[in-house]
Formats: C-alpha cells, structure tokens, sequence
C-alpha cells in the first residue's frame, strides 16, 4: 500500500530568490545541515548529493539525489534516498510569492513501502524548514535536537 504524501507549508518573510538560494545554494544548505558539503546540478538528470564526516571521520554521502526539474524560482523537484540513494522518494517544492511573504509548499511523495526514510522525513522535513526560515528572516538559526 502507498505511503500518504507528506505534505508541509510554511511562510517566509523575505524575497523568492532569497528562498530559492535557501533551497539550492552550497552555503545556505552547509548551514541548514551542520556543516554538510552540498552540490546540485540544476538540470533534469543532474547530480544532488549531502556529503561529509562520517562516525570515523571518514567522508561519506548522507544523501544522494538526482534533479526532475526546475523552474526557477518558482518550482523545484527532485527524487532523493540516505546513503547512496537505492531507495528513492520525491520532492516538489514549490515557492509563490504573496504581499509580504513567499508561501513555501513542499510535497515528498512517492516513497517505497519498505523505505525507513518516511518516518525520518515526517520529522526532518518541520525541522528543516524551521531552520531555513529562521535563518533566511534573522540571519542565525537553530542547531537541530
């Protein structure tokens, strides 16, 4: 049976190119995930990938992902799994701009049933979005839990 979409809103008070750097420029995702190497090729097809430290200080890729596509900087859409990416989810996010905000709607879809990522992403997702807005309205954001 499919897993029900996971499906998160928020609102961000500063401009959609400023939120859309949040979602795919190397600093802001370094300081979104501890310090976390980031690269993507924005094209369909094109390489995402969250790498650093591993527990014995070896590098290692914490997340693997490939880019469906883009439109910026409006929509933004990829498929990603922990590790080497063997199980995939997908990723839609969407950005509108309103009057004094951009509304941020990010949908991870698609998931495996046997994929242990769902749960994690159900709690990774508010967390993540919290530090990105945190970050992109003072400048500072939180560590996570």
């Amino acid at each position: 049976m499919a897993r029900p979409a996971l499906t998160f809103t928020f609102y961000i008070a500063a401009p959609i190119e400023k939120v859309w750097d949040g979602f795919v420029s190397k600093e802001t995702n370094q300081t979104i995930f501890m310090g976390a190497d980031f690269e993507v090729d924005l094209r369909p097809g094109g390489v995402m990938a969250w790498s650093g430290p591993g527990k014995d200080g070896q590098r290692m890729r914490y997340v693997t992902g490939e880019v469906v596509g883009v439109d910026a900087p409006r929509r933004f859409e990829y498929r990603f799994g922990m590790g080497d990416g063997a199980v995939k989810s997908r990723v839609a996010i969407t950005l509108t701009p309103e009057s004094e905000a951009v509304k941020v709607v990010v949908i991870n879809d698609e998931f495996a049933d046997e994929d242990p990522a769902y749960s994690q992403n159900a709690d990774g997702w508010p967390r993540i979005l919290s530090r990105l807005k945190t970050l992109l309205e003072t400048g500072k954001t939180f560590r996570p839990h």
